[in-house]
């Protein structure tokens, strides 16, 4: 009997999926390495256009916004949930593990900490959200490893643009917002933003 129950509940896990959230589009090559290393799981995508971008948002208005994204994947009956948004992982997964005690959360932590360890004496600039960066998470990462040449960049309204996928567009706002760093900056960190330029020097 025990062993009877035993099968049934791996069979029932099994079946369960893995869901996966972004605020936009940014989070499908998080969807594409999940599936590469784990392929014989079943994903749900949940791409959150209506509400993007979520960098211009309060906490509390995020955390509700993750919160319904979650009551979505427990209907379907996942076992666990990617949280592939760097504004949602620092403003809401806390907040998420503590009220869903018995779901694997998997959140998105910040590429920072690689350039203290592989560029620590090197000009860095950090191109995020506004609200990822004035978020807590990000900020104790921050103290933690400032190695006092780097430069945060809140980019405001370059979600929406990359988002559109005019690369034209996207060209005209990345060179305006990156303009005043030209030769100052050895190394850029990108926050899970997608890109489809190749080239942006003139």
């Amino acid at each position: 009997m025990r062993e009877e129950k035993e099968k049934n509940r791996i069979i029932t896990e099994r079946t369960k999926k893995i869901g996966v959230f972004d605020s936009g589009i940014g989070g499908a090559t998080v969807l594409t390495e999940l599936v590469k290393v784990l392929p014989n799981e079943d994903y749900i995508y949940y791409s959150d256009s209506k509400n993007n971008p979520y960098g211009d948002k309060t906490q509390k208005e995020i955390i509700e916004i993750c919160d319904n994204i979650v009551q979505f994947f427990i209907q379907k009956n996942c076992k666990a949930i990617v949280i592939a948004c760097n504004t949602a992982s620092a403003e809401a997964v806390t907040y998420l593990r503590k009220k869903y005690k018995t779901i694997p959360f998997i959140a998105i932590e910040p590429a920072y900490k690689m350039v203290y360890d592989y560029a620590y004496d090197e000009a860095t600039l950090v191109m995020a959200t506004k609200g990822t960066i004035e978020s807590e998470k990000f900020n104790l990462l921050y103290k933690k490893y400032n190695n006092h040449k780097t430069k945060l960049l809140p980019c405001i309204g370059l979600a929406d643009v990359i988002e559109d996928g005019n690369k034209e567009k996207q060209k005209e706002v990345l060179e305006k917002m990156l303009g005043q760093y030209r030769g100052k900056i050895k190394n850029v960190v990108l926050r899970l933003y997608t890109l489809s330029i190749n080239n942006t020097r003139n």
